[in-house]
């Protein structure tokens, strides 16, 4: 049996979210792990995915399709599974994870669940799944009947754990088979924005919320961030009010983060928010109200004003 993984790719190595989704992969049983790279060929991660047990990557290389482009990705993936006899098509739970592979549901009628914490083989054609619901409030137990089984790991639900001994790899380069209409939706990324840390990917993550007070409260977080090696992530109502761009939002309708880390500057911490955050290893909050309801959810807290503590801490940081 072979069960194919979108790998996605985060300055050149595998990203987290899909480290987690291959963890989940190695559980389905005896099976061959294959992955689809949309890359060059030489840039493939080969070590790094052999070391998750990977069996073979099929490269996808911008020669053929560049940018991307979601239905066009999610027709290769189809064809691999028909290709490969693939029992599961899965991908991390990411936003470009879900997008692809409805488009594969769709493309293949095959029904498709986001979001799943745990898949398990059941004997022929279906799996049972528990996968997240209402932002993570809660579990649901479901059957999937289907010749394959499409889903996406929740990205905070499994640990990356590496196989136990490195798997033989062996690198195929796919020439996608496209029609006109795959590639009428395309997205590229400019030089400024790619590369580095991303906010689903990052180990630090220095959030901002109303508490900031406005676009210009940013630089001392931007600051602490740099120091300790993350990103800057913001509360939906930053992005509401034009202070910062949405694809740094963490919540239920912005990114979900897994970081070691996460600090909470001025967040009140809706649920909506909890719903992205939920997942951090520590969570350190800095608010003033010690009523906030993200203290409920935090490991440490300073009730203090954060335009004081900020500067104090990047003054440590430097210091050291």
């Amino acid at each position: 049996m072979t069960v194919l993984c979108l790998v996605e790719l985060d300055g050149g190595a595998p990203a987290d979210a899909s480290l987690r989704a291959l963890t989940l992969a190695r559980s389905l049983g005896d099976t061959a792990i294959g992955t689809v790279v949309f890359a060059d060929a030489a840039d493939v991660p080969a070590a790094a995915l052999a070391a998750y047990g990977v069996t073979d990557v099929y490269v996808t290389e911008p020669g053929t399709l560049e940018g991307y482009a979601p239905q066009a990705w999610a027709r290769v993936l189809a064809g691999l599974a028909e290709e490969t006899g693939a029992t599961a098509v899965l991908a991390a739970s990411t936003d470009r994870g879900n997008e692809v592979l409805a488009h594969v549901g769709a493309i293949t009628g095959l029904p498709m669940a986001a979001n799943c914490t745990l898949v398990t083989p059941d004997g022929g054609r279906t799996h049972r799944l528990v996968r997240h619901r209402w932002a993570g409030l809660l579990l649901e137990d479901a059957v999937m009947e289907a010749p394959i089984a499409l889903f996406t790991v929740a990205t905070e639900a499994v640990a990356p754990v590496p196989a136990q001994a490195p798997a033989a790899l062996q690198v195929h380069v796919h020439k996608a088979e496209l029609a006109e209409g795959d590639l009428v939706v395309r997205a590229t990324e400019s030089a400024t924005r790619s590369g580095g840390v991303s906010l689903a990917t990052a180990r630090v993550v220095v959030g901002g919320g109303r508490g900031v007070g406005g676009p210009d409260g940013f630089a001392p977080l931007e600051e602490l961030a740099e120091l300790l090696g993350g990103v800057v992530g913001v509360s939906r109502v930053v992005t509401s009010e034009g202070w910062r761009p949405h694809r740094q939002q963490v919540g239920q309708t912005g990114t979900k983060i897994t970081p070691e880390l996460y600090l909470a500057c001025g967040i009140s911490g809706a649920i909506q928010h909890i719903a992205g955050c939920g997942g951090a290893k520590h969570i350190i909050a800095i608010n003033t109200d010690p009523g906030a309801p993200i203290l409920a959810h935090a490991d440490y807290a300073i009730i203090g004003d954060l335009h004081r503590v900020i500067p104090a801490l990047v003054e440590a940081l430097r210091a050291r």
